[in-house]
C-alpha cells in the first residue's frame, strides 16, 4: 500500500471514529415485567428483625455537663451500675438554698407561735380583742405551712442532685450512647440505650391483606439468620394497625435455647405454614402479587423495584414475601396489581435506561 493510500486509510478511519463519537448514544431499553398476583398457597412468609423485649433509653433529668461517661456501646451493666455523671455543681447550691429556706421558714414559724401564745394570754386577761388572737392564730397557721413548703422544696433539691448519676435501672447490655463526656445534657436528652439479653423476639409486619391467613395458620416457626427454624415461645398481635403502611405487627418471643448468638437487628422471617388464602373479588383465591427475581434490587437492607414512569424508571421501595423460585417473588408491599416494573434492576439502574416499548 502506497503512502498515499495509507494515509487515506488513516484519514478514513479517524473520519469515522469521529462520527461515531458524535451521535448519541442509543439509551438502553430495559424489558418490563407486570406485577400479576400469582396462585394462592398455604404458606405465607414475612421478613422482620429481632428486638429485645426489653429495652430501655436513659435519658438526663438534669441539664449541665457530662462530666464522665463510663459505659460504651457493648459493655455489660449490672443494675444500679453507674452509667454516666453530670455536674451537679448547680444542683449543689440549689440544695444549699433550700435548707437555708427551710432554716428561715422554722424561725418564722417559731416567732409566730410564740406571738400568738402572747396574744393567748392577754385575750384571758382582756387586753386584746378576740380578732388580735384571730390574726395571730392564722399568721401562726402560715408560718407552719411555710415550713412545710419550705421542707418539700429540699427534699426536691435533694431528688435533683441524685439526677447527677445516671444508674442502669436492670441488668443488660449497652446497645448504644448518645452523648459523649463534655457534651451538654438537658432533662429528657437521651444518654444511653441497654437492652436485657436474656429474652429476644422477632417481629413482623403483616400486611392487612394477609392479617386474617397469618391468624389462621396451623404452624408458625422464625427462620433465624443462620437458617435456624424455631417455633416461638409466646406470640402477640398488636390491636392496631399502621396507617401508613398498612400492616399489623407480630411479636414472637424466641425460645431461650435460640438466643445464644442473637443480637438485636438481625433478619428474621416468619413463616405462617396453613394459612388461609385471601379471597378476590369474584370469589376465587388470590395470592400475594409477584415479579421476576431479577426485577427486585438489594442494597443492604433496601429492597426495591424499578416501576415504569413514562420514558423513564422510578425506584420503589417495596416488602418481599416468599421466593417462589421460576415463578417469582412475592410483593406483600409497594406494588399493585397491573403495574410494570423493569425485568432487570441493575440495567434500569443505568442512566440512559428506558422503559421497552
Amino acid at each position: 500500500m502506497g503512502i498515499k493510500n495509507q494515509s487515506l486509510f488513516v484519514l478514513t478511519t479517524l473520519a469515522a471514529v469521529i462520527a461515531a463519537a458524535a451521535l448519541p448514544a442509543l439509551a438502553a431499553e430495559v424489558p418490563l415485567a407486570e406485577a400479576r398476583r400469582g396462585a394462592a398457597g398455604s404458606s405465607l412468609s414475612i421478613e422482620g428483625h429481632v428486638e429485645p423485649v426489653r429495652q430501655a433509653t436513659l435519658s438526663a433529668q438534669l441539664g449541665g455537663n457530662v462530666l464522665a461517661l463510663l459505659v460504651k456501646a457493648g459493655d455489660r451493666v449490672r443494675a444500679g451500675q453507674t452509667i454516666a455523671r453530670i455536674d451537679e455543681r448547680d444542683a449543689a447550691a440549689g440544695v444549699l438554698r433550700s435548707e437555708a429556706g427551710l432554716a428561715q421558714a422554722e424561725a418564722e414559724a417559731r416567732n409566730a407561735r410564740v406571738a400568738a401564745e402572747r396574744t393567748r394570754e392577754l385575750r384571758a386577761q382582756g387586753f386584746v380583742s378576740q380578732a388580735a388572737l384571730d390574726t395571730a392564730e392564722t399568721q401562726h397557721k402560715a408560718a407552719l405551712a411555710g415550713v412545710q413548703q419550705a421542707q418539700a422544696a429540699r427534699s426536691q433539691a435533694t431528688l435533683a442532685r441524685g439526677f447527677a448519676a445516671v444508674t442502669a435501672p436492670f441488668d443488660g447490655i449497652v446497645l448504644a450512647t448518645h452523648l459523649e463526656a463534655g457534651d451538654l445534657a438537658s432533662p429528657g436528652r437521651p444518654i444511653a440505650t441497654l437492652y436485657a439479653p436474656g429474652a429476644l423476639r422477632a417481629t413482623a409486619q403483616v400486611p392487612l391483606s394477609q392479617a386474617q391467613g397469618a391468624r389462621r395458620a396451623t404452624r408458625i416457626e422464625v427462620e433465624l439468620a443462620n437458617g435456624q427454624r424455631v417455633q416461638p415461645a409466646a406470640r402477640t398481635e398488636l390491636a392496631s394497625a399502621d396507617p401508613v403502611s398498612q400492616t399489623v405487627e407480630w411479636r414472637l418471643d424466641l425460645p431461650a435455647a435460640a438466643l445464644p448468638g442473637l443480637v438485636p437487628g438481625q433478619v428474621a422471617r416468619v413463616h405462617f405454614s396453613g394459612a388461609a388464602a385471601a379471597v378476590a373479588a369474584d370469589g376465587a383465591a388470590a395470592g400475594p402479587l409477584r415479579v421476576p427475581a431479577a426485577a427486585v434490587l438489594r442494597r443492604g437492607e433496601l429492597t426495591a423495584v424499578y416501576v415504569a414512569q413514562g420514558q423513564g424508571f422510578q425506584l420503589r421501595a417495596v416488602r418481599l414475601g416468599a421466593d417462589r423460585g421460576a415463578d417469582g417473588i412475592e410483593i406483600l408491599a409497594g406494588l399493585k396489581a397491573g403495574e410494570k416494573v423493569a425485568a432487570n434492576a441493575v440495567q434500569a439502574g443505568l442512566a440512559d435506561a428506558r422503559p421497552a416499548k
